[in-house]
């Protein structure tokens, strides 16, 4: 390579913290650099709003970020398609369709999955909560199809809380002939304060949903899901949102892991030099926090001055992750309940700075 060879930079990934990068570039281009951005679609979808796109509040179009449009205007190219390995020491992505590309420096946003392939049946007749690009396809046309609905969402987390209040949201708008029911082999929200545990069991059972705790999902069937006690429970769409599980072919990195998640220290550095992860892929090893979007945010900046350091050569600057954040559950409705620093509130008003905070973060595309 001369030295006016442009280095190459590759975002593995358009999740948040690499939309928010690419819209940095705008105004602040890597000088010296070409950006490659590998992700299978030309458009993100955007997690805040989920919740709000399945109760019907916001359209399809509304949820995604558009990554072929973002890349285009800061002059990077897109590649539509999906990493399946790398390899720090030759300093190769290898895409699905069989293609190498290499890199200088690079960095890996990919997000996490809810995929529950080890549970039989789950592969065939599940709908994994993540990624949501799927997700919000498949659940789309079971919205919109005639007939029945009955949801079976496994996995009471916030995330399955969330989706299962919206649901019941949006089908009882269309038919009388609906079950929601959510369902956890330990305790709901078990993460959760008391508070908002305590908010959203009373806004679960105002939407109608069934909460099943202490039951084990041994299997998914076409027709529903069966439990270790041998009952069985009537379903046409199941859906997955137990736990975060870090996508298999992150063990192909040759990267260090921990359980599965991407290793960084306080610069987002993973294990090799020149190779950074952000977002819920990464394991922040001086700092672990809970997955979530708010961190991605936070990373950005700090991401992208990172790799311009590592393109110039120049030391790498830490990040601080917050200790606090204000949390936001939608509650189906037009109704969200925030929490932060141990005060709690819910209603209209915190759904409508949900909305607000939500679309300023996408107006920026």
């Amino acid at each position: 390579m001369t030295q006016n060879t442009p280095k190459s930079v590759v975002l593995v990934g358009g999740g948040h913290a690499h939309a928010l990068v690419l819209h940095a570039l705008k105004t602040a281009p890597l000088a010296g650099a070409h950006v490659t951005v590998i992700n299978p679609g030309t458009t993100a979808p955007y997690s805040g709003m989920l919740p709000g796109f399945v109760a019907g509040h916001y359209t399809r179009r509304e949820l995604d970020i558009d990554l072929a449009t973002l890349a285009q205007k800061v002059g990077a190219t897109l590649i539509d398609n999906k990493a399946v390995s790398m390899d720090p020491d030759q300093k190769l992505v290898h895409l699905e369709n069989g293609a190498a590309l290499s890199y200088d420096v690079a960095s890996v946003d990919v997000g996490i999955t809810s995929r529950m392939d080890a549970l039989p049946g789950f592969k065939e007749h599940g709908v994994p909560a993540k990624p949501l690009g799927e997700f919000s396809r498949k659940w789309d046309a079971f919205r919109t199809s005639d007939g029945p609905k009955h949801v079976a969402i496994i996995g009471g987390g916030i995330a399955g809380a969330e989706l299962a209040m919206a649901m019941a949201f949006a089908l009882r708008n269309q038919t009388d002939l609906v079950s929601v029911r959510l369902l956890d082999r330990g305790q709901i929200l078990s993460a959760n304060s008391d508070k908002a545990q305590s908010r959203v069991r009373k806004e679960l059972s105002a939407n109608s949903v069934d909460v099943m705790e202490g039951v084990n999902v041994i299997a998914v069937t076409p027709t529903g899901i069966t439990l270790a006690d041998g009952t069985t429970i009537e379903a046409n769409f199941v859906v997955g949102a137990a736990g975060a599980t870090p996508h298999d072919w992150v063990q192909n990195t040759g990267l260090s892991l921990q359980d599965g998640f991407i290793k960084v220290d306080k610069t987002l550095q993973s294990s090799a030099q020149g190779v950074f992860a952000v977002g819920d892929c990464a394991h922040m090893t001086d700092n672990p926090r809970p997955k979530a979007g708010v961190y991605a945010v936070r990373q950005a900046p700090i991401v992208l001055q990172n790799l311009r350091h590592a393109i110039s050569g120049a030391p790498l600057e830490n990040y601080g992750p917050q200790s606090d954040y204000l949390k936001l559950v939608s509650l189906g409705g037009k109704r969200a309940f925030g929490e932060k620093r141990g005060w709690g509130f819910a209603g209209h008003l915190v759904w409508r700075l949900k909305d607000k905070i939500d679309r300023d973060f996408m107006n920026q595309f």
